[in-house]
């Protein structure tokens, strides 16, 4: 009876380890040593060296892609198990959609998506005529209102982020090279003071996660370098594509300090300094992340 009792005792010790196990399970790590290929024909390169200007902070920039888990990283290798795709071809349908009291689409200035396989890598970017730096959001909304008599579309609205994972998709293998030199530069250095700005009532900058920390866990999550060649994402966390400016957002809010809006100066001055960091890394948008 007695070894009978110690082996019950045992089975249910047992059991109930299995079940601590499997509900506090460390979180699946991925191999950051992948290599990003999609479709079985786009070659993406999601490791490099850093670029000069990084000299002293990062010797080599990673993709977010790198550290995602195996199946997240699965998603974003075949376009039909990538949802942010979804968006992608909205996107393409919006091109051809006439809008506007002036009765055209995108199609009446441009030869199709892929005519402009060169905005995605190199935005934002200074324009000469508006004398400031541009996003591709605030160019897909100047030729929404100017162009085609059509209203402005909310900054990260899904139809502006359908628009720009159509632009990213047709990018995909280039190389991000945004410019930070000429006009631009000091836009650039506004974004290089907000990056190292610590905020909030946890006094954490950018750099405390994403330059130091990266390849470290914070709660359950495997912290990247933060790079932009993927945006727009589509974030499994909320189901739906994502931009920059509202991640951007989401970070400064999770130090619980104000934050800034999306489309705002100080966010597009972030934004071109953060796209500048990955300057060598491919554009692999609509990316897939957690």
């Amino acid at each position: 009876m007695k070894i009978n009792k110690m082996l019950s005792t045992a089975a249910a010790l047992a059991s109930t380890v299995t079940v601590f196990a499997s509900v506090f399970a460390l979180p699946a790590f991925a191999d950051e040593d992948a290599e990003l290929v999609i479709n079985g024909e786009i070659e993406i390169v999601t490791k490099t060296a850093a670029p000069a200007h990084l000299d002293g902070h990062l010797s080599e920039i990673m993709s977010g892609w790198r550290f995602r888990s195996d199946d997240t990283q699965a998603m974003e290798m075949d376009d039909f198990d990538n949802p942010g795709m979804l968006g992608a071809e909205a996107g393409f349908d919006q091109f051809e959609t006439v809008m506007g009291s002036e009765g055209k689409s995108c199609m009446d200035c441009h030869d199709g998506v892929e005519s402009l396989a060169n905005v995605r890598p190199t935005y934002p970017k200074w324009n000469d005529d508006k004398e400031q730096v541009y996003t591709i959001q605030m160019q897909i909304n100047d030729c929404l209102t100017e162009q085609m008599g059509a209203d402005a579309q909310k900054y990260d609205s899904g139809m502006m982020l359908n628009f720009e994972a159509a632009l990213a998709s047709v990018s995909r293998g280039m190389p991000m090279n945004v410019a930070i030199d000429g006009p631009a530069q000091s836009t650039w250095e506004q974004g290089k003071e907000m990056y190292y700005t610590r905020y909030g009532q946890l006094d954490l900058s950018c750099a405390n996660c994403h330059e130091q920390n990266y390849g470290n866990m914070i709660r359950a999550d495997h912290l990247s370098q933060g790079q932009t060649n993927g945006f727009p994402t589509y974030r499994l966390k909320n189901a739906k594509l994502n931009g920059a400016h509202s991640r951007f957002k989401g970070c400064i809010r999770d130090t619980r300090a104000e934050t800034f809006n999306a489309g705002s100066p100080e966010f597009v001055a972030l934004e071109l300094y953060v796209a500048s960091r990955g300057n060598g890394l491919s554009v692999e948008g609509p990316s897939v992340r957690n």
